[in-house]
Protein backbone atom coordinates (compact mmCIF):
# COMPACT_ATOMS: atom_id res chain seq x y z
CA UNK A 1 0.00 0.00 0.00
CA UNK A 2 2.78 2.40 0.71
CA UNK A 3 4.49 1.53 -2.60
CA UNK A 4 1.03 2.80 -4.26
CA UNK A 5 0.51 5.70 -2.95
CA UNK A 6 4.34 6.56 -3.40
CA UNK A 7 2.87 5.83 -7.36
CA UNK A 8 0.78 8.11 -7.32
CA UNK A 9 2.96 11.35 -7.31
CA UNK A 10 4.71 10.50 -10.07
CA UNK A 11 1.09 9.98 -12.21
CA UNK A 12 0.20 13.21 -10.66
CA UNK A 13 3.98 15.10 -11.99
CA UNK A 14 3.51 12.75 -15.47
CA UNK A 15 0.19 14.28 -16.37
CA UNK A 16 0.94 17.72 -14.89
CA UNK A 17 3.92 17.34 -17.30
CA UNK A 18 2.01 16.23 -20.65
CA UNK A 19 -0.58 19.03 -20.10
CA UNK A 20 2.10 21.88 -19.88
CA UNK A 21 3.81 20.47 -23.38
CA UNK A 22 1.48 20.97 -25.74
CA UNK A 23 3.30 19.24 -28.66
CA UNK A 24 3.24 15.92 -26.51
CA UNK A 25 -0.28 16.24 -26.06
CA UNK A 26 -1.32 16.62 -29.56
CA UNK A 27 1.00 13.42 -30.58
CA UNK A 28 -0.27 11.44 -28.47
CA UNK A 29 -4.49 12.25 -29.52
CA UNK A 30 -4.94 14.69 -32.95
CA UNK A 31 -1.80 13.18 -34.50
CA UNK A 32 -3.30 9.42 -34.76
CA UNK A 33 -6.61 10.38 -36.05
CA UNK A 34 -5.05 12.60 -38.39
CA UNK A 35 -2.47 10.20 -40.10
CA UNK A 36 -5.81 7.44 -40.00
CA UNK A 37 -7.70 10.25 -42.16
CA UNK A 38 -4.38 10.85 -44.37
CA UNK A 39 -3.34 7.48 -44.92
CA UNK A 40 -6.84 5.99 -44.96
CA UNK A 41 -7.33 7.65 -47.94
CA UNK A 42 -3.74 8.31 -49.69
CA UNK A 43 -3.20 4.27 -48.98
CA UNK A 44 -5.73 1.98 -51.26
CA UNK A 45 -5.34 -1.00 -52.90
CA UNK A 46 -8.60 -1.22 -54.84
CA UNK A 47 -7.53 -0.70 -58.59
CA UNK A 48 -10.88 1.48 -60.32
CA UNK A 49 -11.16 3.98 -63.14
CA UNK A 50 -8.65 2.14 -65.20
CA UNK A 51 -7.77 3.97 -68.75
CA UNK A 52 -8.60 2.23 -71.38
CA UNK A 53 -8.61 2.89 -75.16
CA UNK A 54 -10.05 1.11 -77.96
CA UNK A 55 -8.84 -0.02 -81.75
CA UNK A 56 -12.05 -1.60 -83.55
CA UNK A 57 -10.76 -2.90 -86.55
CA UNK A 58 -13.71 -4.71 -87.46
CA UNK A 59 -16.19 -1.95 -86.85
CA UNK A 60 -19.42 -4.55 -86.67
CA UNK A 61 -22.40 -4.73 -84.45
CA UNK A 62 -20.62 -7.69 -83.05
CA UNK A 63 -17.21 -5.84 -82.26
CA UNK A 64 -19.31 -2.73 -80.97
CA UNK A 65 -21.55 -5.36 -78.46
CA UNK A 66 -17.88 -6.92 -77.26
CA UNK A 67 -16.39 -3.40 -76.79
CA UNK A 68 -19.36 -2.64 -74.85
CA UNK A 69 -19.08 -5.25 -72.22
CA UNK A 70 -15.63 -3.73 -71.40
CA UNK A 71 -16.71 0.12 -71.17
CA UNK A 72 -20.21 -0.96 -69.14
CA UNK A 73 -18.18 -3.34 -67.00
CA UNK A 74 -17.80 -0.96 -64.06
CA UNK A 75 -13.75 -0.73 -63.87
CA UNK A 76 -12.55 0.97 -67.14
CA UNK A 77 -12.48 4.55 -67.58
CA UNK A 78 -12.94 4.92 -71.70
CA UNK A 79 -11.26 7.58 -73.00
CA UNK A 80 -11.79 6.61 -76.98
CA UNK A 81 -11.13 4.70 -79.81
CA UNK A 82 -7.92 4.73 -81.84
CA UNK A 83 -8.42 5.47 -85.77
CA UNK A 84 -4.96 3.46 -86.62
CA UNK A 85 -3.42 0.45 -84.64
CA UNK A 86 -0.17 1.99 -84.84
CA UNK A 87 -1.48 4.36 -82.53
CA UNK A 88 -1.81 1.69 -79.62
CA UNK A 89 1.98 1.52 -78.62
CA UNK A 90 2.15 5.45 -78.40
CA UNK A 91 -0.86 6.11 -76.11
CA UNK A 92 0.76 3.13 -73.65
CA UNK A 93 3.91 4.49 -73.79
CA UNK A 94 2.86 8.38 -73.11
CA UNK A 95 1.09 6.76 -70.20
CA UNK A 96 -2.60 8.53 -71.63
CA UNK A 97 -3.92 4.69 -71.25
CA UNK A 98 -3.37 1.81 -68.82
CA UNK A 99 -5.22 -0.50 -71.24
CA UNK A 100 -5.89 -0.98 -74.80
CA UNK A 101 -8.19 -3.54 -76.53
CA UNK A 102 -7.26 -4.08 -79.92
CA UNK A 103 -10.58 -6.25 -82.25
CA UNK A 104 -8.85 -7.37 -85.55
CA UNK A 105 -10.68 -7.07 -88.33
CA UNK A 106 -13.20 -10.50 -89.07
CA UNK A 107 -13.77 -10.53 -85.64
CA UNK A 108 -17.86 -10.69 -86.62
CA UNK A 109 -16.84 -13.03 -89.42
CA UNK A 110 -15.08 -15.21 -87.02
CA UNK A 111 -17.71 -15.69 -84.24
CA UNK A 112 -20.58 -16.45 -86.92
CA UNK A 113 -18.31 -19.60 -88.70
CA UNK A 114 -18.07 -20.56 -85.29
CA UNK A 115 -13.85 -19.97 -85.40
CA UNK A 116 -12.29 -18.93 -82.52
CA UNK A 117 -11.87 -14.83 -82.39
CA UNK A 118 -8.57 -13.42 -81.79
CA UNK A 119 -8.54 -9.85 -79.72
CA UNK A 120 -5.76 -8.22 -78.35
CA UNK A 121 -5.03 -6.54 -74.71
CA UNK A 122 -2.04 -4.10 -74.10
CA UNK A 123 -1.55 -3.59 -70.52
CA UNK A 124 0.64 -1.27 -68.88
CA UNK A 125 3.02 -3.64 -66.42
CA UNK A 126 4.71 -0.49 -64.81
CA UNK A 127 2.97 -1.15 -61.49
CA UNK A 128 3.30 -5.17 -61.45
CA UNK A 129 0.04 -4.69 -58.55
CA UNK A 130 -2.08 -3.31 -60.79
CA UNK A 131 -1.63 -4.88 -63.96
CA UNK A 132 -1.85 -7.62 -62.25
CA UNK A 133 -5.49 -6.90 -61.64
CA UNK A 134 -6.16 -5.23 -64.72
CA UNK A 135 -5.73 -8.05 -66.54
CA UNK A 136 -7.52 -10.36 -63.90
CA UNK A 137 -10.83 -7.91 -64.90
CA UNK A 138 -9.90 -8.07 -68.62
CA UNK A 139 -10.34 -11.82 -68.30
CA UNK A 140 -13.02 -12.51 -66.15
CA UNK A 141 -15.00 -10.12 -69.07
CA UNK A 142 -13.91 -11.79 -72.27
CA UNK A 143 -14.87 -14.82 -70.13
CA UNK A 144 -18.16 -13.88 -69.67
CA UNK A 145 -18.68 -12.66 -73.48
CA UNK A 146 -17.25 -15.98 -74.79
CA UNK A 147 -20.24 -17.96 -72.97
CA UNK A 148 -22.36 -15.30 -73.53
CA UNK A 149 -21.86 -16.12 -77.64
CA UNK A 150 -21.63 -20.21 -77.33
CA UNK A 151 -25.06 -19.71 -75.41
CA UNK A 152 -26.72 -17.37 -78.43
CA UNK A 153 -24.99 -20.16 -81.20
CA UNK A 154 -26.43 -23.74 -79.09
CA UNK A 155 -29.94 -21.75 -79.09
CA UNK A 156 -29.65 -21.04 -82.27
CA UNK A 157 -29.29 -24.02 -83.28
CA UNK A 158 -31.95 -25.52 -81.24
CA UNK A 159 -30.09 -26.34 -78.47
CA UNK A 160 -29.23 -25.80 -74.69
CA UNK A 161 -26.27 -26.43 -72.40
CA UNK A 162 -26.45 -26.68 -68.46
CA UNK A 163 -23.00 -25.11 -66.83
CA UNK A 164 -21.03 -28.60 -65.44
CA UNK A 165 -19.87 -26.38 -62.29
CA UNK A 166 -22.27 -24.05 -61.24
CA UNK A 167 -20.35 -22.04 -58.80
CA UNK A 168 -21.62 -19.58 -56.38
CA UNK A 169 -19.46 -17.24 -54.01
CA UNK A 170 -19.71 -16.25 -50.83
CA UNK A 171 -17.03 -13.22 -49.45
CA UNK A 172 -16.98 -13.26 -45.83
CA UNK A 173 -16.17 -10.15 -43.51
CA UNK A 174 -15.08 -7.97 -46.50
CA UNK A 175 -18.00 -8.55 -48.94
CA UNK A 176 -17.52 -5.75 -50.57
CA UNK A 177 -13.66 -5.91 -51.00
CA UNK A 178 -12.75 -2.87 -49.83
CA UNK A 179 -8.94 -2.37 -48.89
CA UNK A 180 -9.70 0.02 -46.20
CA UNK A 181 -11.31 -2.29 -43.74
CA UNK A 182 -7.99 -4.23 -44.27
CA UNK A 183 -5.55 -1.45 -43.93
CA UNK A 184 -7.27 0.46 -41.31
CA UNK A 185 -6.51 -1.67 -38.22
CA UNK A 186 -2.68 -1.85 -39.81
CA UNK A 187 -2.72 1.97 -39.46
CA UNK A 188 -4.16 2.10 -35.99
CA UNK A 189 -1.36 -0.92 -35.24
CA UNK A 190 1.07 1.64 -37.23
CA UNK A 191 0.16 4.68 -35.13
CA UNK A 192 -0.08 3.32 -31.75
CA UNK A 193 3.39 2.14 -31.85
CA UNK A 194 4.69 5.77 -33.63
CA UNK A 195 3.06 7.38 -30.73
CA UNK A 196 3.33 5.18 -28.30
CA UNK A 197 6.99 4.54 -28.49
CA UNK A 198 8.23 8.08 -29.91
CA UNK A 199 6.22 9.60 -26.75
CA UNK A 200 7.94 7.49 -23.83
CA UNK A 201 11.33 7.24 -25.51
CA UNK A 202 11.64 11.39 -24.55
CA UNK A 203 9.69 11.85 -21.46
CA UNK A 204 12.59 10.24 -19.57
CA UNK A 205 15.25 12.13 -21.70
CA UNK A 206 13.68 14.70 -20.95
CA UNK A 207 14.32 14.02 -17.31
CA UNK A 208 18.26 13.81 -18.05
CA UNK A 209 18.66 17.03 -20.10
CA UNK A 210 16.79 19.33 -17.49
CA UNK A 211 19.01 17.16 -14.85
CA UNK A 212 16.27 16.48 -13.04
CA UNK A 213 16.63 12.47 -13.01
CA UNK A 214 19.63 13.00 -10.47
CA UNK A 215 16.85 14.23 -7.93
CA UNK A 216 14.87 11.01 -8.88
CA UNK A 217 18.13 8.71 -9.10
CA UNK A 218 18.62 10.17 -5.04
CA UNK A 219 14.78 9.68 -4.20
CA UNK A 220 13.05 6.59 -2.88
CA UNK A 221 11.61 5.61 -5.66
CA UNK A 222 12.10 2.03 -6.73
CA UNK A 223 12.67 1.93 -10.90
CA UNK A 224 9.41 -0.31 -11.07
CA UNK A 225 7.25 2.84 -9.72
CA UNK A 226 9.03 5.38 -11.69
CA UNK A 227 8.19 3.34 -14.86
CA UNK A 228 4.70 1.86 -14.00
CA UNK A 229 4.14 5.65 -13.01
CA UNK A 230 5.47 7.40 -16.20
CA UNK A 231 3.57 4.30 -18.05
CA UNK A 232 0.20 5.06 -16.78
CA UNK A 233 -0.98 8.44 -17.85
CA UNK A 234 0.19 7.42 -21.37
CA UNK A 235 -1.48 3.92 -21.53
CA UNK A 236 -4.99 5.96 -20.79
CA UNK A 237 -4.28 9.01 -23.36
CA UNK A 238 -3.00 6.37 -25.86
CA UNK A 239 -6.36 4.21 -25.31
CA UNK A 240 -8.56 7.57 -25.40
CA UNK A 241 -6.65 7.94 -28.77
CA UNK A 242 -7.74 4.70 -30.09
CA UNK A 243 -10.91 5.17 -29.31
CA UNK A 244 -11.10 8.41 -31.52
CA UNK A 245 -9.34 6.31 -34.45
CA UNK A 246 -11.88 3.86 -34.28
CA UNK A 247 -14.52 6.49 -34.17
CA UNK A 248 -12.98 8.19 -37.19
CA UNK A 249 -12.48 5.09 -38.70
CA UNK A 250 -16.45 4.69 -38.51
CA UNK A 251 -17.21 7.72 -39.68
CA UNK A 252 -15.35 8.11 -42.80
CA UNK A 253 -14.81 4.66 -43.90
CA UNK A 254 -17.40 2.68 -42.35
CA UNK A 255 -15.17 0.42 -40.49
CA UNK A 256 -17.69 -1.61 -37.92
CA UNK A 257 -15.97 -3.85 -34.66
CA UNK A 258 -17.64 -6.99 -35.30
CA UNK A 259 -16.14 -7.90 -32.10
CA UNK A 260 -16.19 -7.32 -28.29
CA UNK A 261 -15.44 -4.25 -27.49
CA UNK A 262 -13.92 -4.88 -24.05
CA UNK A 263 -11.77 -7.32 -25.99
CA UNK A 264 -10.81 -4.89 -28.29
CA UNK A 265 -9.63 -2.48 -25.81
CA UNK A 266 -7.75 -5.19 -23.64
CA UNK A 267 -5.80 -6.23 -26.22
CA UNK A 268 -5.22 -2.70 -27.48
CA UNK A 269 -4.15 -1.78 -24.13
CA UNK A 270 -1.57 -4.74 -23.85
CA UNK A 271 0.03 -3.62 -27.13
CA UNK A 272 0.19 0.14 -25.91
CA UNK A 273 2.11 -1.62 -22.65
CA UNK A 274 4.37 -3.18 -25.31
CA UNK A 275 4.91 -0.32 -27.21
CA UNK A 276 5.47 2.25 -23.92
CA UNK A 277 7.86 -0.31 -22.97
CA UNK A 278 9.97 -0.15 -26.20
CA UNK A 279 10.22 3.93 -25.38
CA UNK A 280 11.14 3.47 -22.22
CA UNK A 281 13.85 1.33 -23.00
CA UNK A 282 14.86 3.25 -25.70
CA UNK A 283 14.86 6.10 -23.33
CA UNK A 284 17.63 4.50 -21.25
CA UNK A 285 20.04 3.96 -24.42
CA UNK A 286 19.93 7.62 -25.27
CA UNK A 287 20.94 10.99 -24.01
CA UNK A 288 19.16 13.50 -25.51
CA UNK A 289 15.82 14.19 -27.35
CA UNK A 290 17.66 13.74 -31.01
CA UNK A 291 19.06 10.01 -30.54
CA UNK A 292 15.74 9.39 -29.04
CA UNK A 293 13.27 10.48 -31.30
CA UNK A 294 15.77 8.68 -33.97
CA UNK A 295 15.81 5.38 -32.06
CA UNK A 296 12.02 5.51 -31.48
CA UNK A 297 11.11 6.12 -35.21
CA UNK A 298 14.06 3.75 -36.45
CA UNK A 299 12.54 0.53 -33.91
CA UNK A 300 8.71 1.47 -34.26
CA UNK A 301 7.86 2.84 -37.90
CA UNK A 302 9.94 0.59 -39.91
CA UNK A 303 9.61 -2.38 -38.46
CA UNK A 304 5.95 -1.71 -38.24
CA UNK A 305 5.45 -0.53 -41.82
CA UNK A 306 7.52 -3.53 -43.37
CA UNK A 307 7.38 -6.38 -41.03
CA UNK A 308 4.37 -6.70 -39.20
CA UNK A 309 2.29 -7.46 -42.16
CA UNK A 310 0.35 -4.47 -42.58
CA UNK A 311 0.57 -4.05 -46.06
CA UNK A 312 2.84 -7.01 -47.08
CA UNK A 313 1.79 -10.59 -46.35
CA UNK A 314 4.64 -12.04 -43.85
CA UNK A 315 4.44 -15.40 -45.07
CA UNK A 316 5.34 -13.01 -48.91
CA UNK A 317 8.78 -12.86 -47.37
CA UNK A 318 12.30 -14.48 -47.19
CA UNK A 319 12.88 -16.78 -44.20
CA UNK A 320 14.85 -14.53 -42.70
CA UNK A 321 12.67 -11.82 -42.46
CA UNK A 322 9.68 -13.61 -41.20
CA UNK A 323 11.94 -14.86 -38.51
CA UNK A 324 13.11 -11.26 -37.60
CA UNK A 325 8.90 -10.21 -37.81
CA UNK A 326 8.84 -12.15 -34.64
CA UNK A 327 10.14 -9.18 -32.63
CA UNK A 328 7.81 -6.63 -34.11
CA UNK A 329 4.88 -6.18 -31.52
CA UNK A 330 2.65 -4.96 -33.86
CA UNK A 331 2.66 -8.19 -35.76
CA UNK A 332 1.07 -10.02 -33.36
CA UNK A 333 -1.33 -6.90 -32.16
CA UNK A 334 -2.59 -7.06 -36.18
CA UNK A 335 -3.43 -10.70 -36.08
CA UNK A 336 -5.44 -10.27 -33.37
CA UNK A 337 -6.74 -6.56 -34.03
CA UNK A 338 -8.06 -7.61 -37.33
CA UNK A 339 -9.49 -10.84 -35.68
CA UNK A 340 -12.03 -8.66 -33.62
CA UNK A 341 -12.64 -6.12 -36.13
CA UNK A 342 -13.18 -7.99 -39.45
CA UNK A 343 -14.40 -11.28 -38.33
CA UNK A 344 -15.71 -11.00 -34.49
CA UNK A 345 -13.52 -13.81 -33.09
CA UNK A 346 -12.18 -14.30 -29.47
CA UNK A 347 -9.45 -15.23 -27.72
CA UNK A 348 -9.41 -19.15 -28.65
CA UNK A 349 -8.13 -17.44 -32.38
CA UNK A 350 -5.44 -15.53 -31.34
CA UNK A 351 -4.20 -16.73 -27.78
CA UNK A 352 -0.65 -17.53 -28.86
CA UNK A 353 -0.48 -13.51 -30.54
CA UNK A 354 -1.45 -12.75 -26.93
CA UNK A 355 0.57 -14.50 -25.09
CA UNK A 356 3.96 -13.37 -27.34
CA UNK A 357 2.46 -9.96 -26.53
CA UNK A 358 2.18 -10.57 -22.74
CA UNK A 359 6.03 -11.78 -23.35
CA UNK A 360 7.37 -8.83 -24.88
CA UNK A 361 6.14 -6.46 -22.33
CA UNK A 362 7.47 -8.03 -19.23
CA UNK A 363 10.61 -8.50 -21.41
CA UNK A 364 11.31 -4.84 -22.28
CA UNK A 365 9.93 -3.67 -18.81
CA UNK A 366 12.11 -5.85 -17.52
CA UNK A 367 15.17 -4.42 -18.76
CA UNK A 368 13.94 -0.81 -18.66
CA UNK A 369 13.74 -1.79 -14.97
CA UNK A 370 17.51 -3.05 -14.54
CA UNK A 371 18.80 -0.44 -16.13
CA UNK A 372 17.46 2.01 -14.05
CA UNK A 373 18.24 0.16 -11.20
CA UNK A 374 22.07 0.17 -11.91
CA UNK A 375 21.79 3.72 -13.03
CA UNK A 376 20.28 4.35 -9.67
CA UNK A 377 23.07 2.64 -8.06
CA UNK A 378 26.03 4.26 -9.95
CA UNK A 379 24.17 7.84 -8.79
Amino acid sequence: MNRLRQLFPIIRKEVRQILRDRKVLAILTLVPALLLLLNGYALNFDVRNITLAVYDGDRTAASREFVGSFVTAGYFEYTGSLPDYRETRSVIDDGTVKLVLAVPPGFADDLLAGRTATVQLLVDGVDANAATTTLGYAQAIVQQYSQQVVMKNLLRLGRSIEMPVDLRLRMWYNPELKSAKFLIPGLIAFILAITGVIATALSIVKEKERNTIEQIDVSPVHPLQLIVGKMVPYAVISLLAAAIVLVTAYILFDVTVKGSLVLLFGVTLLFICAALGQGLLVSTLADNQQVAFQLATVTSMLPTLILSGFMFPVRSMPLFLQILSNVTPAKFYLVMMRGIVLKGTGVGAFWEQALYLSLFTAVVLTVSVVRFRRRKEAA
